[in-house]
């Protein structure tokens, strides 16, 4: 049975719930020095980034958290990954959907597990990146909260019904 290919809507949202997350972190200021928001966004960016390199069989070579200076720089990190994830999807790699990705990491559940792991698609991995960055969005707009911000809603049908626009990262690079 031949499954729907939703993985490219799942991505353009993707794109576009970042910029919106990272608009509202950027505006309030406490953020800036919470250390648990800092840690959950640099998480998004480097689980994106990790699956990002193992698509494109390039290495695993993610930034470590101490090369970022503070939040705008690990936003424009965000930013410049949407730059390569959209050159992913347009390049004839992206159409394997079906192509057997390995993940270095899942051995890891087989030490935990005592279980063998089977290998994921390239379909599969494009979800996993689209629902893995839906979970950490939710935490990070749990923590805007907390720290007194007003977090975007950033729903798949909020998304649909606002004609799915494109990832708006202008205030990024405002002076």
């Amino acid at each position: 049975m031949n499954e729907p290919d939703n993985t490219d809507a799942l991505l353009q949202h993707l794109k576009w719930a970042d910029a919106e997350v990272w608009k509202k972190v950027l505006a309030l200021n406490a953020p800036e020095k919470d250390e648990r928001i800092t840690k959950l966004l640099y998480h998004l960016h480097q689980v994106q980034y990790a699956f990002y390199f193992l698509w494109s069989g390039l290495p695993v070579e993610i930034a470590k958290p101490e090369s970022f200076t503070n939040l705008n720089s690990i936003a424009k990190w965000g930013f410049d990954y949407q730059n390569k994830l959209d050159e992913f999807l347009q390049s004839n790699k992206a159409d394997e959907k079906e192509k057997l990705i390995d993940i270095p990491w899942s051995k890891f559940l087989e030490r935990k597990t005592g279980k063998k792991v089977v290998t994921a698609t390239l379909r599969e991995t494009m979800f996993q990146v689209a629902l893995h960055s839906t979970y950490h969005r939710g935490q990070i707009n749990t923590r805007l909260r907390e720290l007194g911000g007003e977090p975007p809603s950033v729903d798949f049908i909020i998304w649909i019904w606002l004609n799915k626009p494109n990832a708006d990262w202008s205030y990024l690079f405002q002076p």
